[in-house]
């Protein structure tokens, strides 16, 4: 008996079979539309987009806002939230950092990123000192979760920002504006120093002329004579400033000490963790403060990486084993650069590696040996499979 004959035996066979001519016949043949398919998919998602600096703005003393134009005349959509990550080369090394877009997703000809400089910052203050218009980069397709789902998250929301946090939900409060949407946002916005507050000008706008759209200002460390909010955002400063608590949806972004802090901070209001969007931050400051960092392990100690093409190289127990590669010239595929796309999920051979928590590692990674590099620590010798 051939294969052919043994499918006549199954249930059905002559029925499928007949359908099938039909379809042929009076159907659509979509397989010569394959290329065109592709075509489509790589605008929406292409692997790499380049970009040229056409205008850079100064927000405030540590901050700046670089307004980022297709070099092809062409942008990928975007929902407001979602980041790209940009690809520098500074001190001859090749790296990458993921940065919020600020500018609405209405707004198809630019993206705006926001950045601020952090003290030691490898790549914020080269772009901050170095970079002008005129210059240009590459960078991935947007990205990311932290984005608003009218199905989901209702039309009652909360922003929790704090420093440079402010970046993607500026982005959700200008598409708010620039569309006229119908929801309500309170902005809850922290910084150390009135000085420091980003964007200050156009948030003092905003909440001047739309009923629908509340900004506070919560300073941490207020100069003499100070009159608004200060302090931290508590479960009594939201409590004092919200009406109800329950019903809306609270969307975090801030350093990696806000999330934790806001976080216990509704647990105490009894926010259900449905409720609660966070996104997602990268490497912490200072990874022995983690739970779990092994107490006979310093941040200082080095290791050696052997690479399975025969490269050996060392890396600090006390910075992300992506950083050790780069600066060895050594670069893999990243996105997030916080332990949650997967794109840089990497084989460990052996050795140990240390995972903050938040890492969003598969099953099957952890089952099989795969770590996200971006934000695995070295606490021995290592050999790996790129």
């Amino acid at each position: 008996m051939t294969i052919k004959d043994f499918y006549k035996d199954i249930e059905g066979y002559t029925e499928i079979q007949k359908e099938i001519e039909v379809l042929r016949k009076h159907s659509r043949d979509y397989s010569s539309e394959v290329d065109a398919v592709a075509q489509i998919i790589s605008l929406l998602h292409p692997n790499k987009i380049e970009l040229i600096v056409s205008k850079i703005s100064n927000e405030n003393e540590n901050a700046k806002t670089f307004r980022l134009t297709p070099i092809k005349n062409y942008l990928p959509p975007f929902q407001a939230g979602q980041y790209i990550n940009l690809f520098v080369n500074t001190g001859g090394i090749l790296t990458s950092r993921p940065y919020s877009i600020a500018s609405p997703p209405n707004q198809t000809g630019y993206y705006d990123i926001t950045i601020k400089r952090v003290e030691d910052g490898f790549v914020s203050n080269y772009l901050m000192d170095d970079v002008k218009t005129g210059d240009t980069f590459e960078s991935t397709s947007p990205s990311g979760n932290f984005y608003y789902n009218p199905l989901v998250h209702g039309t009652d929301l909360v922003f929790l920002a704090g420093g440079s946090g402010i970046t993607p939900l500026m982005s959700m409060i200008r598409e708010a504006v620039d569309r006229r949407f119908e929801k309500n946002i309170h902005l809850v916005y922290g910084n150390r120093i009135p000085e420091d507050i980003i964007f200050s000008d156009e948030l003092e706008k905003i909440n001047t002329q739309w009923d629908n759209i509340k900004i506070s200002h919560v300073i941490s460390d207020p100069p003499d004579g100070y009159e608004g909010l200060t302090g931290f955002i508590s479960a009594d400063l939201m409590v004092n400033l919200i009406d109800d608590i329950q019903g809306k949806t609270f969307f975090i972004c801030g350093p990696e000490a806000m999330y934790s802090y806001c976080m216990e901070e509704l647990n105490t209001l009894g926010v259900k963790r449905k409720k609660i969007r966070k996104e997602v931050y990268g490497p912490p400051k200072d990874v022995t403060s983690q739970p779990g960092w092994p107490g006979d392990i310093s941040a200082n100690d080095q290791f050696t990486v052997k690479v399975m093409d025969g490269n050996k190289i060392t890396a600090t127990a006390g910075e992300p084993l992506m950083n050790s590669l780069e600066r060895a010239g050594i670069v893999i595929p990243a996105s997030c650069r916080s332990g949650e796309c997967s794109l840089c999920r990497t084989k460990l051979i052996s050795g140990r590696i240390f995972h903050p928590q938040g890492v969003s590692l598969r099953k099957s990674d952890r089952q099989f040996g795969f770590i996200h590099p971006c934000m695995a620590y070295p606490i021995e010798d290592l050999e790996i499979l790129i």
